[in-house]
């Protein structure tokens, strides 16, 4: 599984290691029952501290993609089969987007006030 981080970004680097899972999930990229890399991996991987990860799993976590078990680590949720229609819905929403010249900051901002309301 390919995680990526921008460290010259904005967004804190946790959210976006959640982010990226979250990118390969809607993308039929991840399977129920299936682990996680571990996050001292994970953290090595990116250059990152381990901490960074812990709190990118925590969210997804919370989020009921993920199931953290001590011992088993990180492990796929049947969440995730939600996550398919996702995947399918979003580069058809960026595609129309980019149709309409609406940039990546202003579609961003237009979900972020969908989900407000």
């Amino acid at each position: 599984m390919l995680i990526r981080v921008d460290p010259s970004s904005d967004v804190p680097l946790f959210e976006q290691v959640a982010a990226s899972i979250r990118s390969v999930a809607s993308r039929g990229g991840l399977r129920v029952g299936e682990r996680l890399p571990a996050a001292r991996d994970v953290a090595d991987s990116l250059d990152v501290n381990v901490h960074t990860v812990l709190r990118a799993y925590q969210a997804l976590r919370d989020e009921g993609l993920i199931d953290l078990r001590r011992g088993r680590g990180a492990v796929v949720t049947d969440r995730v089969l939600q996550y398919g229609d996702l995947g399918h819905d979003l580069p058809r929403l960026v595609a129309q987007a980019k149709r309409l010249g609406i940039g990546p900051h202003a579609l961003s901002a237009m979900i972020r006030q969908e989900f407000a309301s």
